[in-house]
């Protein structure tokens, strides 16, 4: 399948989230709405106990940003709702009672990041480096920098904000908490995945419930800390030098 996609499966109460998209699971507005909507109602599904975020394809796990969308932005208000979409995601996946699983099965870019930090508990293989390229093009990862630091600290964060251009590795990623297993290849990730998942599902559920909320205790204003942040990201997307880079991207 070519066709960009966020779809959900439930096999034994784990309710498995999936996105898609041609372009490395780059993620457009229609795209970042559906997975924000899907994680909300599948919080509220009383068939889905755990649930866990996953990609179609086996390369990417998310490429952040839809350039072809950034490079079509041309005022500030379009910007800012552009940029709410991933801060949609982030706080759906933050106010969603249940334990949300990530499953990154290979490199992952500026929001793609962001949402992988947003994850309750997040296993990955080793080809699942990762990046944060805002700076590259004129911006910076203002909406994704809380989910970011709250699970790697600001020095970690700071680090790959900066440097824009490297790749860093799953093993790193795994040091500084982003993820808690790396695999050697997406079958190992697949299983340890399910098996975890599964097991959780053995659990309180209001257990894990109370537990959620502690996990994210002080992000209580991230609704309109993440508004903001779209807005500086609004803005900056419309600059000179935001829009010579894209050119380079058509």
């Amino acid at each position: 399948m070519t066709k960009p996609y966020v779809k959900q499966t439930i096999e034994n109460e784990v309710g498995y989230i999936e996105f898609f998209h041609p372009a490395h699971n780059s993620l457009p507005g229609d795209i970042l709405a559906k997975l924000a909507n899907t994680i909300s109602e599948a919080g509220e599904n009383d068939a889905i106990k755990v649930i866990v975020l996953k990609s179609g394809g086996d390369r990417t796990f998310c490429a952040g940003a839809s350039f072809k969308e950034l490079i079509n932005i041309n005022d500030a208000e379009t910007g800012k709702v552009f940029f709410s979409g991933f801060a949609n995601v982030i706080n759906a996946m933050r106010k969603c009672p249940k334990f949300i699983i990530g499953r990154i099965q290979g490199k992952t870019v500026g929001g793609g990041v962001g949402l992988a930090a947003s994850t309750d508990y997040c296993m990955g293989t080793k080809f699942a480096a990762i990046k944060l390229s805002e700076l590259n093009i004129g911006i910076g990862p203002f909406v994704v920098g809380p989910a970011i630091e709250r699970k790697m600290g600001l020095s970690a964060m700071s680090q790959i904000a900066i440097d824009a251009n490297s790749f860093y590795p799953a093993e790193w990623a795994k040091q500084k908490g982003l993820f808690t297993h790396v695999y050697e290849s997406t079958e190992e990730l697949d299983e340890a995945v399910k098996t975890t998942a599964e097991h959780l599902c053995t659990y309180n559920t209001e257990a894990m419930l109370e537990m959620k909320k502690v996990f994210w205790k002080g992000t209580e204003d991230w609704d309109e800390l993440l508004a903001e942040r779209a807005q500086t990201s609004g803005r900056l997307v419309l600059s000179e030098f935001t829009k010579e880079k894209l050119k380079g991207f058509k």
